[in-house]
């Protein structure tokens, strides 16, 4: 017989692996809201996830707000149906919480760019210079650095740093240059990506205008600078969100993780919201990393209590303080 097996549970049919097959609850949402109250958890998602772990997280954010969520919460245990760096920032937030990560294959390239060896060598090579990290970066990077922003408050906190002050901004380049050309400032950029946000078309977003007139086109700050010249409006996920309900426009081209769709035709069901697309013929504008999680795993974790994110100490007391200092300027 094969080795994978379609085998049916409580009416559920399930396509596993023979060492996997495991019984699934009928229904997932009644199971994980029972776990939830078990273990006196929180959800916490990024709108980049699957619509279901969407509509059963308790909060749903950005970078910034999953981060303030996380440390405002009397939970005791933290579900992040994210990727690894949020996983991490919370844990550095909450040392003595259990914080599980349904997938810990689910990374970030961007925070992949950014070796820490690489950028201790990179940090020596500027003395004097303030290092200001994004926030999809490793623990690793956040113990190297002086503050954390994110694409909601990076001009904000670059602004509030004195204008004779040398700054590294890192990891990533796409909205480094945003920053830069929003306050004026020159900052030394490390030269790190997203591989879903340089993959949109500067032609393609072009021919979509052409095809869709009445659309207004809005992008986040980590596209390419052909894709966000073409934009109206750009900004965090969460300001995105919150243009597109005051906006007048009824149609929109969405230049970031379709993943966010969700929220904004929730937010605003007449609308009409027209994807990016990507340079190839692909479903690339979809992170793989964020879909690696998944309502079953999300259960599973729970179920589990494991995978944890787990962090040596020292690190993480080095990337708590750059976190705190981002907290406190985000006020």
């Amino acid at each position: 017989m094969d080795e994978d097996l379609k085998i049916v549970v409580d009416a559920v049919f399930v396509t596993t692996p023979l060492a996997a097959q495991t019984q699934l609850p009928r229904d997932l949402f009644r199971a994980i809201a029972d776990l939830k109250r078990e273990l006196n958890a929180v959800i916490l998602a990024h709108y980049y996830q699957e619509p279901d772990i969407q509509d059963i997280a308790d909060y749903i954010g950005d970078s910034l707000g999953l981060s303030q969520q996380a440390a405002q919460t009397s939970a005791d245990v933290i579900v992040f149906a994210g990727v690894h760096f949020m996983a991490e920032t919370a844990k550095i937030l909450n040392p003595n919480k259990l914080v599980l990560l349904p997938d810990l294959a689910a990374g970030c390239s961007l925070a992949d760019s950014c070796p820490p060896d690489a950028f201790a060598q990179f940090r020596a090579d500027h003395p004097g210079h303030l290092v200001i990290s994004y926030i999809n970066c490793t623990a690793d990077i956040k113990a190297m650095s002086d503050i954390i922003c994110t694409s909601a408050n990076a001009v904000k906190i670059v602004q509030q740093v004195a204008p004779d002050q040398p700054i590294i901004f890192a990891p990533d380049r796409n909205l480094g240059r945003y920053v830069m050309q929003q306050t004026g400032r020159e900052m030394v950029l490390w030269q790190g990506s997203c591989i879903v946000h340089e993959t949109f078309s500067e032609k393609k977003m072009v021919q979509l205008k052409i095809q869709h007139p009445e659309a207004e086109a809005i992008a986040h700050p980590e596209c390419e600078p052909a894709v966000l010249r073409h934009a109206s409006y750009i900004g965090s996920t969460t300001a995105l969100l919150k243009y597109i309900q005051q906006s007048s426009s009824q149609s929109f081209i969405v230049a970031t993780e379709p993943g966010i769709i969700h929220q904004m035709q929730k937010a605003a069901p007449d609308k009409k919201f027209i994807p990016a697309p990507p340079i190839n013929n692909c479903a690339c504008n979809e992170c793989p990393y964020m879909r690696l999680n998944t309502l079953e795993k999300l259960y599973w974790c729970m179920k589990n209590r494991t995978p944890a994110i787990t962090l040596p100490e020292a690190t993480r007391l080095a990337a708590l303080k750059p976190i705190q200092r981002m907290l406190e300027m985000s006020q």
